[in-house]
Parts: C-alpha cells; structure tokens; sequence
C-alpha cells in the first residue's frame, strides 16, 4: 500500500516538472492555426489553450468585415456617411496598418477589401470581371482615405462603398496576440502558427530550436528549406492553396491594390523577422510589388529577411538570409 501510494506521488512530482508538449489544431479565420507549447502537465496545459483559443475568437469578431457586430463591419456600413467610434485595439492595428501602406508605398492597402464583392475565391467565379468594374472599385482604394482621429478613437471612410478588411495582416495579429497571452500564462516555449503566419519562442519539450520547413509551391509535401528558429516569426503568402483558374491561368486570391486584379510573377514570398503581423502585411506587401522592389525594401529593414520564390522557381533572398540548410 505504502509502495503504490508513493509511486502516485511520484508520479504527480514527476509530472508537475517534466516537460510536455501540448498541441492543438482547429480552424479559426477560415486557417488552419496550429498552437504547441512546452508545459509541465496536460490539465493544466488544456486550461491554458481554453484562454488561448477564446483569445482568437475574440479578435475573429473584433476585425472580421463580415459580422454585423464587428467594429469592422460598422466602419465599412458607415463609409462616407460619418465616423464610427472603435475600440483602442482596432483603432491602433489600423493606425499601424497605414504605416505599413507608406513604407510600402501602397502595396499593402486594407481598402484593397473594396473588392471584396469582384474577386471570390469560393469556386463561384468562373469568368473574369469586367475591366470597367475594376476601374470602379479601383477609385475606392486608397489608405489615405480611411481618415483616423486618436483623440475620439474614430474611423472614418471618405468615399461611400469603400470597404477595410484585415485579410493581409489579422492572421499575424492574431497569432501575436497568442504568443502575449501565453508569455502572460507563464509558457516561455511555444510556437503558433496562424495558417502559415507563424511565431515561435524559447525552445520545444527537447530543447532544440523549432524546427519549420518552407514548402515548394508547387508541392507542399516536399520543403525547399527547413529553418531552426526561436524568438522569430516566419510568413508565408502563396498562390498555391487559394486561387481561382480561368480558361487555363492561375488567379491568386492576393490583388493588387494598385491595379485591382490579382498579382503576378510570384509563386510564394516568406518573411522572417521579429514581429507576425508586421511579417504578415510585408508577405503580401512583396508578393504584389515583386522580387526586385521587395528584396530592395527588406533589405534596408534590421533585423528582417525574405525568401522569395518566382514563377520561374528561381529562390531569391535578402542579402542575410542564409540558406545553408536547405
């Protein structure tokens, strides 16, 4: 008797210190998110990924454009009418949004979503949109037209019809967000990845770096690089896993906010730096201006890097990103 007790004791003391790894994979945002972390017992682990996944719904409906409670879809009802008052949250990740469309000198616009309604990547869309309605819906993109006021927290669109959506950057937000929330929860090892916007820190249940891989656009089940990465978010926008093909020719679901149709020239860009979202923004930022402009951007970026592949399957990198183990 006394043997078994102390062998539940054991057991428990044991537990309570080793280290586990604790994983989850569901489906938020229309993404696969992919949540692990180092923990010392599953009970308490689960308890942790409760908050964790109560956290993302939360963001989902703060920025989602299609919930008719989000402040988002408020912001786009009122558009040209009057400003709307928002949370402090939503008012900022739009401020920060905006910073990003002048470093990239509007390739990365989150009134790209006026286009919303033209562009579906649902299967329902079996021919191309006329130019002329492109043209049109063109007119409504422009950061400078979503018109903040810090000291009343509102939004304001100038023109009627225009439309934000968080598609380029709230999956990086999302996932940044995450990884506070744990740190917050005492995890000082873990990694998320947000439907290919991923961040990791400290080390995993062996003490080794996180290992990632970056997949080939043109086969997912094979990697074209693998990388051991702690304390760094990895992001990749691709046109390999949503896309529309018309009469022969791949559409990817990433527009150009400069002409309005989808981008071309790049089969996947992937940013590796500090920070998920402002890596989320800068992907789809460089895979609509292409190779040279956005190698020449993150290069003049500390502390950034890019891996970019071209229609060509030719791999470009910034000029510190090392690809020793490919």
């Amino acid at each position: 008797m006394r043997l078994t007790i102390f062998a539940i004791l054991f057991f428990i003391y044991f537990n309570s210190f080793s280290a586990i790894r604790f994983q989850k994979v569901e489906i938020f945002m229309g993404s696969t998110f992919v949540i692990a972390f180092v923990d010392s017992n599953y009970i308490i682990a689960e308890k942790k990924y409760t908050l964790v996944r109560n956290e993302i719904i939360r963001i989902e409906n703060l920025i989602s454009s299609w919930n008719k409670n989000s402040e988002t879809f408020l912001i786009n009802k009122d558009a040209g009418i009057k400003p709307v008052k928002v949370s402090k949250e939503l008012f900022f990740l739009i401020k920060r949004s905006k910073k990003i469309s002048k470093l990239t000198d509007g390739y990365f616009d989150i009134s790209y979503a006026s286009f919303d309604n033209i562009w579906k990547f649902d299967g329902s869309r079996t021919t191309l949109p006329d130019s002329s309605i492109i043209n049109k819906k063109l007119k409504l993109v422009n950061y400078k037209n979503i018109i903040l006021n810090q000291d009343s927290l509102t939004v304001f669109l100038k023109n009627k019809a225009m439309r934000i959506g968080f598609g380029a950057i709230g999956k990086g937000y999302a996932a940044n967000k995450c990884k506070a929330l744990l740190l917050k929860l005492g995890i000082k090892n873990g990694i998320v990845d947000a439907g290919g916007d991923l961040i990791a820190w400290g080390k995993d249940e062996n003490n080794n770096k996180w290992k990632i891989a970056i997949a080939d656009p043109k086969n997912d089940k094979h990697n074209i690089a693998d990388f051991n990465i702690s304390d760094r978010a990895v992001v990749t926008s691709g046109n390999y896993e949503k896309f529309i093909e018309i009469n022969g020719v791949k559409y990817s679901h990433i527009i150009n906010p400069k002409t309005g149709w989808p981008a071309i020239g790049i089969r996947s860009v992937t940013i590796f730096c500090p920070d998920a979202e402002v890596a989320d923004a800068l992907a789809t930022s460089i895979f609509v201006m292409g190779a040279k402009k956005g190698i020449s951007l993150i290069n003049k970026l500390k502390g950034f890097d890019v891996l970019i592949i071209d229609n060509d399957d030719n791999i470009l990198v910034s000029d510190k990103l090392k690809l020793d183990n490919k």
